[in-house]
């Protein structure tokens, strides 16, 4: 954890209440002429409206696109890059989640360096040229990827989430308004406030850890954890709201610069075969994997528990540890976390994918990244433990 290492970040983040109106000036001094990435629901609430109107009040042209569904595809890729070229278009501005913010890095970077997505995944193909500008502008308080130089997008052909990560897949600024998040539905800040949690708990026991990723962890964990469930409990929260929105950011700044581990290697093929929200399915696998880390990760399960139970300071690493897992499991249940059986999967098309799913979670590079590094079968044992768990219980050990 004392490895040389080098912090990335967005040039430029606007943060609070009212920052979204900054969104005309920073976009004019990178381009003339933006590409809107979104979907229909910030459509629906009229953010889309209000972002070209701020462009327009700074002579900013616009064009949008609107056909992002809840998970990332290399097929809305596609259709928005191609509007990009088709409209002369030279910025490009997100606003949403994650799946919008996604499928934006991805046409920033092959606006000017061309090929397929899958292309850069694994670092076969490495951009050679500056992407086009980008700006994220996060409607959740969860995925943080706005901060982060990470895109997963599904390849619709072989049902496979591909992760990529370069330098270049970094938005170039970011403008993070918690007003924008005040409209998602309780229970897409559960999930997605949940996510932002495992990732500052992923980036903090990752092996690639270190003291900087490590500072933006403990603050994210600090502020995620007294304000998620305020957040889903009172939509009007301002405070709490913005809290989890810095939270978040955090988050997405610690395993940008660290790493996700075991948690988000066994969700990305449960998103991209069974098509579960990536907040969701983190979420329903993040108890378990924390009991299965455990022995590997004591000390820094320790930390989180001490954040949870103030008056764990006084007692035992191991002891503390063990509140952190009882406390996120907690959590997950007074947030109405589903297990896999409770979204729907059906028990033998879960069943008949597990080899396929410790595949792809694998070839993730993600797992590896863990305290405690799976084998397959104990992966196996695993995504069969999350299909039907129960947060009331203690099952893995």
């Amino acid at each position: 954890m004392n490895i040389p290492t080098a912090f990335q970040s967005p040039s430029v983040i606007h943060y609070g209440k009212g920052s979204f109106q900054e969104v005309g000036k920073e976009t004019a001094q990178k381009g003339k002429k933006a590409l809107i990435i979104s979907d229909q629901m910030m459509d629906q609430l009229g953010y889309i409206e209000k972002c070209r109107t701020h462009l327009q009040e700074e002579m900013v042209d616009s064009v949008t696109y609107t056909g992002v569904g809840s998970e990332p595809t290399d097929q809305f890729v596609e259709e928005a890059l191609q509007l990009f070229h088709q409209k002369d278009c030279d910025v490009v501005l997100s606003i949403g989640g994650g799946s919008c913010i996604d499928t934006a890095k991805s046409v920033a970077v092959l606006s000017t360096n061309g090929g397929y997505i899958g292309d850069y995944m694994g670092g076969k193909k490495q951009a050679a040229y500056a992407p086009a500008p980008h700006i994220a502008i996060p409607t959740t308080a969860g995925t943080g990827s706005e901060a982060t130089d990470v895109t997963i997008i599904t390849n619709t052909a072989n049902e496979v989430k591909m992760m990529v990560k370069q330098p270049a897949f970094l938005p170039e600024a970011a403008i993070v308004d918690p007003e924008l998040s005040k409209s998602a539905p309780a229970k897409v800040k559960a999930a997605t406030g949940v996510d932002a949690l495992s990732h500052a708990i992923e980036a903090y026991i990752s092996q690639k850890a270190h003291a900087l990723s490590d500072m933006m962890s403990l603050s994210a964990m600090e502020l995620i954890v007294p304000n998620l469930q305020k957040t889903y409990d009172d939509p009007e929260d301002v405070e709490a709201q913005a809290k989890m929105a810095l939270g978040a950011l955090q988050a997405g700044w610690a395993f940008s610069n660290s790493s996700v581990c075991l948690v988000h290697g066994m969700s990305r093929p449960i998103g991209a075969l069974f098509h579960v929200p990536h907040g969701f399915s983190n979420a329903m696998l993040l108890p378990a994997v924390m009991e299965f880390s455990r022995e590997a990760a004591i000390d820094r399960l320790a930390d989180l528990g001490r954040i949870f139970k103030p008056e764990a300071k006084e007692y035992s690493n191991e002891a503390a540890a063990d509140i952190a897992i009882s406390s996120v499991k907690e959590l997950c249940r007074n947030l109405q976390i589903p297990n896999l059986q409770e979204w729907g999967i059906d028990q033998a098309q879960f069943e008949s994918a597990v080899d396929k799913m410790v595949k792809d979670a694998f070839e993730s590079g993600s797992p590896e990244k863990n305290p405690r590094v799976p084998s397959g079968e104990e992966m196996k044992e695993l995504y069969r433990i999350c299909y039907s768990y129960n947060y009331d219980e203690e099952t893995v050990r």
